[in-house]
């Protein structure tokens, strides 16, 4: 049977155990409890399963307690997936958005997100979905800006004539209101 990976020699079991008590994580509580056992001589699969976990998360947990002490048995934040585009591929693609579409050439008289994501396809051979570009466009400060809709055959002197122009009840009358106003 393979011996296990060594732990770190300035800490003892009672020094994870004072530590444990005093984090507020409750995950690296259990984390630095199981490496106690280990320090104390229980073996990693019965730390393991004192966890809940498998003996390959002990030897995990075992590895980043070596490299980072007790920190490292804190629970980080995904770094997700990388961006698709990388930063020249944006500098393009915001030049493009800025100088807009050439209607003779491009066939658009202005960038939609999927006339954009032809263009990424084209340009850099990178297949994005256009959620994925309307992202990456908002994250780099661009918004989808559309002028109202107006009807070609809008008449102003009818909209002002339909307005109501009437005052509410509560105002005509001189007397208090319900609500105690005067």
């Amino acid at each position: 049977m393979a011996r296990g990976i060594p732990l770190r020699c300035d800490y003892t079991s009672d020094d994870l155990r004072a530590l444990a008590r005093s984090t507020d994580d409750g995950k690296q509580t259990r984390r630095l409890l199981a490496l106690s056992l280990i320090y104390g001589g229980c073996s990693r699969s019965r730390a393991g399963r004192h966890a809940n976990v498998s003996l390959q998360a002990v030897r995990d947990w075992v590895l980043r307690f070596n490299a980072e002490g007790p920190d490292g048995l804190i629970d980080r934040k995904s770094p997700g997936t990388p961006p698709r585009l990388n930063a020249g591929q944006r500098v393009a693609l915001v030049r493009v958005v800025e100088e807009g579409p050439t209607p003779h050439l491009d066939g658009v008289v202005r960038w939609r997100l999927c006339d954009l994501v032809s263009w990424v396809g084209d340009e850099f051979g990178i297949s994005l979905d256009q959620s994925t570009l309307s992202r990456t466009l908002r994250d780099m400060g661009y918004r989808k800006l559309t002028a109202r809709p107006r009807h070609h055959a809008q008449d102003p002197e009818a909209m002002s004539a339909f307005k109501k122009t009437s005052r509410p009840e509560w105002r005509k009358s001189g007397t208090a209101s319900h609500r105690g106003r005067p």
